[in-house]
């Protein structure tokens, strides 16, 4: 099927909507001081905030996956009733503010919340802790990840796992052999934008897990310190800033290449 011609408007909405997207960034790369960049990079609080940020997001994508996964299969299967609210639920995080989310969390897992209390008990403690980016990280990026492998668990030909079953193949070995191979290319793409929201969390990290360098300070945060004149200045946050931008690029590039060469 051929490409049609796309009337004018379209076209011109189109590149007025691209251009809120491209300019923000070409102004931002104007604004680094190129010169000073090498040494802002190699910075040990800069390689220090991005081992974090990195370190960090990994964890709670692995996470997203380990419980998203179930998850997302199970409200495409669930009843319509149930699948709805279930699906709303999951969404909450996306429609609530970060900063809400870190109060929500701090009232679940702060020294006076409904677990912390008994959690502290333990001597556990999470809020300004290295964990505590995490689970924020984890709470703001799952819905992603259950998305993408609902839908794609919807869109399954509802026969395949009974004619696998008559083939004498288990329910474990449909799980498996089947229906995982199935979806992975949507487990593969929920991942990559939970990846990519964790690594650009700032509100509910901010809350919940404190501003610690070395601890909790994500890039996001540190850019924010600079930027507010706490550490630096705002010429330094431009630099991190672009430093962000392009390490979440490389990796959403890497993935992208790793998704068409391996699935």
């Amino acid at each position: 099927m051929g490409q049609g011609h796309t009337p004018w408007p379209i076209s011109a909405l189109a590149v007025v909507a691209l251009l809120m997207i491209v300019a923000p960034l070409v102004a931002l790369l104007l604004r680094v001081n190129w010169a000073e960049f090498p040494s802002v990079l190699m910075s040990s609080a800069v390689l220090a905030a991005l081992g974090l940020s990195f370190g960090t997001a990994l964890i709670a994508t692995l996470v997203c996956v380990v419980v998203g996964v179930p998850l997302g299969m199970a409200i495409a299967r669930a009843r319509s009733r149930v699948a709805n609210v279930s699906r709303a639920l999951v969404l909450v995080p996306l429609l609530m503010p970060p900063l809400v989310g870190g109060l929500a969390l701090f009232s679940l897992f702060g020294r006076n919340g409904l677990l912390g209390s008994w959690l502290s008990t333990l001597g556990i403690t999470l809020p300004f802790t290295t964990p505590a980016v995490v689970i924020a990280q984890v709470f703001v990026a799952l819905p992603f990840l259950v998305i993408s492998v609902e839908q794609a668990v919807r869109a399954l030909d509802p026969r395949l796992e009974p004619v696998a079953r008559t083939l004498g193949t288990s329910r474990n070995g449909v799980l498996w052999r089947v229906t995982l191979p199935l979806i992975r290319p949507a487990i593969a793409a929920g991942a990559t934008m939970s990846f990519s929201r964790s690594l650009a969390e700032f509100g509910a990290t901010a809350l919940f897990a404190g501003n610690v360098e070395g601890v909790t300070r994500t890039m996001p945060l540190a850019i924010y310190s600079v930027f507010n004149g706490a550490v630096g200045g705002p010429e330094q946050a431009y630099a991190l800033a672009v430093i962000l931008v392009a390490s979440a690029v490389a990796v959403l590039i890497a993935v992208r290449g790793w998704r068409v060469n391996g699935l």
